[in-house]
């Protein structure tokens, strides 16, 4: 009977299948594997590696290593044989670049999600967010464009989103329309709307705000994961202090690359300042948000990785 273990990843430019058939230990195997990976990359490793698919059968009784590339369109030039294994530091290493340095495309730029928990608790943060989204628009205007698609969930399993719009008025009138009811949350539903969105065109940046987490924290780290390696940052806004909520939300920040921020339901002038940062960088990237320049600035790009 043969055993499989299958790892991919993605990005816009390229596609390649690797099966490997092998009868050593599972974790030899896995770095044996991504040792190849690393040779065929180079250098850049965020530009170079693409579509990855690596399947891995391994029989019952011992057979020679056999590797067959099965499918490439790029770096067709470059040797995939594993001369070294590499180390358990330099396949995370490879992964921290990945998502460190993965920049906001032009196909991605000015396209945000601003998702909100429209559970009954949420009402005084909705009408916040509701008289404050237009900062959004206004601080995005001045380096590019931005679309802005409302998500929210409420409510018995109600999970829901809108057309993209491009200016706070037609924001505004479709969360006017929507009232707060109570129920569980359904992050796990936001962050699988906004992987299947970037799937059919690239996306800059996920605004989520909410105040509590009632999920599985690893389904949702799972979820957060995969759009990290499409270079999707996820931007949490925490109203209050609630532990397992910012447990949570921390974790799906860093996954992504993104940024867990704290505020006050309180403090309309928090919320306002770090949504015109937020969508400073859909609308422009890093570079636009360190030309801001503004306080709330650099504490977002300090808290970007």
């Amino acid at each position: 009977m043969l055993r499989t273990w299958q790892s991919s990843a993605h990005n816009q430019t390229s596609n390649f299948t690797i099966e490997v058939q092998v009868a050593l230990k599972p974790r030899t195997i896995a770095d044996w594997v991504l040792s190849a990976i690393f040779q065929n990359g180079g250098k850049n490793l965020a530009d170079n590696l693409a579509c990855l698919t690596v399947s891995i059968f391994v029989p019952e009784r011992e057979d020679s290593i056999a590797m067959k590339k099965t499918e490439i369109s790029r770096q067709s030039k470059s040797d995939l044989s594993a001369r070294s294994q590499s180390s358990r530091s330099e396949i995370s290493e490879f992964l921290q670049q990945a998502k460190q340095f993965t920049p906001v495309s032009s196909a991605a730029r000015g396209r945000l999600i601003f998702a909100l928990d429209a559970t009954m608790s949420r009402q005084p943060t909705w009408d916040m967010a509701c008289a404050l989204q237009g900062e959004m628009f206004s601080a995005a205007a001045s380096v590019g464009n931005l679309s802005v698609q409302l998500v929210y969930f409420r409510g018995h399993a109600e999970s829901r989103a809108s057309r993209w719009v491009n200016n706070a008025e037609s924001l505004r009138g479709l969360m006017g329309k929507i009232d707060c009811q109570g129920g569980l949350t359904q992050i796990a539903s936001v962050l699988l709307h906004a992987k299947r969105e970037t799937e059919k065109k690239p996306l800059a940046a996920l605004v989520y705000v909410g105040d509590s987490m009632e999920e599985n924290i690893d389904e949702l780290c799972s979820l957060a994961g995969e759009l990290g390696l499409r270079g999707v940052k996820a931007f949490m806004f925490h109203d209050g202090r609630e532990k397992q909520a910012e447990t949570a939300f921390r974790e799906i920040a860093r996954l992504t690359g993104g940024a867990y921020l704290p505020f006050d339901g309180n403090s309309a002038t928090d919320l306002k300042a770090l949504l015109a940062a937020v969508a400073t960088y859909a609308a422009g990237g890093r570079k636009a948000l360190e030309a801001a320049g503004t306080a709330t600035a650099r504490a977002l790009l300090a808290d970007m990785r």
